[in-house]
């Protein structure tokens, strides 16, 4: 996929509305993948990455999923074996408002992963959480069916392809 945020961003310098968005630069890039781009799925859980795998161990067509996790940096939400499913079955990222384990297999999987940084300890299943509902991430609105685009510049979350 080729594009880049800045050159997505200078068109939309004055925009005030909600259909073009900006991510704050909270982020860092644990994936095989540092440029990715697709169809946006949500999840909101908080240390229980239920959701999470469910939807990963499914077809993801190039989708990017974004998941609330509340910004908890006490449990993983995306750990190896969670990521190598997601790159085997077609998704083209992972954002996670939370934290992700396991950084040598994460960084090994040809797939986007942002989180906003790392933790050994494992999630504690016993919330299942929500899918494919509208998050609030970090003061920024994302819906299902909003495009998402990342690269080593920042995060965009477009209403529709650009």
């Amino acid at each position: 996929m080729d594009f880049s945020t800045c050159d997505l961003c200078d068109p939309h310098k004055a925009d005030t509305g909600d259909s073009f968005r900006v991510l704050p630069p909270l982020y860092r890039s644990f994936g095989g993948r540092e440029k990715f781009a697709g169809p946006v799925r949500t999840a909101r859980c908080f240390e229980d990455n239920s959701p999470v795998k469910l939807l990963l161990e499914q077809p993801g067509h190039g989708a990017v999923l974004v998941v609330d996790g509340g910004g908890s940096l006490r449990r993983a939400l995306v750990g190896g074996n969670i990521a190598a499913s997601a790159a085997r079955n077609g998704w083209a990222g992972v954002l996670v408002h939370g934290a992700v384990r396991d950084v040598a297999a994460l960084n090994a999987c040809d797939v986007g992963l942002l989180a906003l940084g790392l933790v050994p300890m494992p999630t504690d299943r016993k919330t299942p959480g929500e899918v494919d509902v509208p998050l609030q991430i970090a003061g920024t609105w994302v819906r299902p069916g909003d495009w998402l685009y990342a690269d080593a510049d920042g995060i965009v979350v477009t209403a529709a392809p650009t």
